[in-house]
């Protein structure tokens, strides 16, 4: 008999995931996701990803604010397996223990290296040349569990986190195929976590995406790699708000004062950093478009000279 599964996730991370199991072999019994939450201007609500694919096919889905009561329901069902990507909440101890097979998690690191909420934007931030998926067999701790499957990439040079996430979603779903198959074969070896290297990746605020021109410009332009699409990594020049998109390295040296801005002309913008410079490639004003360096100046004059600098009182980073 096929393995009876129920699916967790929410964003767009586990779509290619909730797609896997679409196209195999087991019985999808439930698909849970986060509440529909409001959006947009009009801040009306608006399904998940997860949602709207499950509903497509015509799952069960199941929206619970809290899952202390939901251990039942899946006993109910007889669920085999439970399979978790992204979902958002933790899953209690009586759900864990529901499944005859377990809960596997598809988590965006190679584990035990950047465990926790965002681990994608953690690894480009800190400039780690690998990264990958860990699919693991859940237990009661923050991505602790037992490893059952891995399989790692290289983060590219010029890569942000949209473009990686895109890329370790599909990963995820095409590590997850083979292990459904194989476990409903017969029982997958997991291997205990070590704990040399283990590290959390600290949830993004918005408050964290003001740009320290102090830091060495190699750290400036991860982080903002790190932090597009979302918080946006900016600064503040003559009072009005600036989003950086896309930088490069520029010419090594200090001519002057950080966040100064040392050339604005044709296609570039450098900005005095910490022993070095860097080159804004795409930016924004809130409210605007991101354009290119060259269309941006076009349109907004930037005078060689003046400074980009943080906003003063810390509450108005948040």
């Amino acid at each position: 008999m096929p393995l009876r599964v129920a699916f967790a996730g929410t964003p767009d991370f586990a779509v290619p995931s909730l797609e896997a199991l679409l196209e195999s072999d087991v019985e999808l019994t439930t698909v849970y996701t986060q509440p529909d939450r409001p959006a947009g201007r009009g801040r009306k609500l608006r399904a998940s990803p997860v949602k709207t694919l499950a509903l497509h096919h015509g799952l069960t889905v199941r929206q619970p604010v809290s899952l202390g009561t939901e251990a039942p329901t899946l006993q109910a069902e007889k669920i085999d397996l439970i399979v978790v990507v992204a979902y958002g909440l933790i899953l209690p101890r009586a759900m864990l223990e529901v499944p005859r097979l377990g809960c596997v998690n598809v988590h965006a690191s190679i584990l035990p290296r950047w465990r926790g909420a965002a681990p994608i934007q953690r690894a480009i931030e800190a400039g780690d040349r690998r990264t990958g998926v860990t699919l693991m067999q859940m237990d009661e701790g923050l991505d602790t569990g037992p490893i059952l499957a891995v399989a790692d990439t290289l983060i590219g040079e010029s890569e942000n986190s949209q473009s990686l996430h895109d890329r370790l979603a599909v990963l995820g779903a095409r590590t997850l195929r083979p292990l459904l198959a194989q476990l409903s074969r017969t029982p997958v070896p997991a291997i205990p976590q070590v704990q040399e290297g283990a590290c959390y990746a600290q949830q993004l605020t918005r408050a964290q995406a003001w740009l320290d021109w102090h830091e060495p410009p190699d750290v400036l332009e991860r982080r903002i790699r790190a932090f597009n699409p979302w918080p946006i990594a900016r600064s503040q020049l003559d009072g009005m708000d600036y989003l950086m998109r896309h930088a490069r390295l520029g010419p090594p040296g200090n001519w002057a004062e950080p966040g100064v801005v040392v050339a604005a002309n044709d296609d570039v913008l450098q900005i005095q950093a910490g022993g070095g410079t860097l080159e804004l490639l795409e930016l924004q004003r809130p409210g605007g478009k991101a354009l290119d360096t060259r269309t941006f100046l076009n349109g907004h004059s930037i005078e060689p000279g003046s400074m980009f600098m943080a906003p003063g009182p810390p509450d108005a980073h948040r």
